[in-house]
């Protein structure tokens, strides 16, 4: 994926089931795309509440805030209602967007790797271009940062 080109199309159930593509918002609202490695811990909480905390400010900018992570739909639905989270969250189960994004990486931790999502978000335009890929963000204050990002778009 490189900025500028058509960003990668998805379906993925939300945490009410209901199915969610990047083309429902097309020509009509930017899309902040962020990718966190699971739900109800603790960054991913923090990042998804900040998100929420900004909720009115990104739907004044005609952008809509999307998480996904590998949990499920139930998973998803548990998380957002224990914490008020009004921030839609996606289920990708499988990992296919994941991997699109390329969010799905081996990571490190001392003597030991594993597979998982690297804390990643994208800003996607109204035409549904790729105009930044953000990876291995910090979970606090991220959501400012990508408030401010979107203020600057065209």
């Amino acid at each position: 994926m490189e900025i500028g080109q058509q960003a990668p199309d998805f379906s993925l159930p939300d945490s009410d089931m209901t199915k969610v593509s990047l083309g429902d918002y097309r020509d009509r609202n930017n899309v902040v795309l962020f990718f966190y490695p699971r739900d109800d811990t603790s960054g991913c909480t923090i990042e998804a509440l900040e998100f929420t905390d900004l909720q009115d400010e990104f739907d004044s900018l005609d952008t809509v805030v999307l998480g996904v992570s590998k949990d499920n739909c139930m998973s998803h639905a548990t998380f957002r209602d224990k914490h008020g989270l009004s921030v839609r969250l996606l289920a990708d189960v499988e990992g296919e967007v994941c991997d699109a994004y390329g969010v799905w990486r081996e990571s490190k931790r001392g003597d030991k790797s594993a597979m998982g999502i690297i804390r990643s978000t994208f800003i996607i335009d109204r035409e549904g271009k790729l105009r930044e890929a953000m990876f291995n963000v910090p979970h606090k204050g991220h959501a400012q940062d990508v408030l401010d990002r979107i203020r600057g778009l065209d």
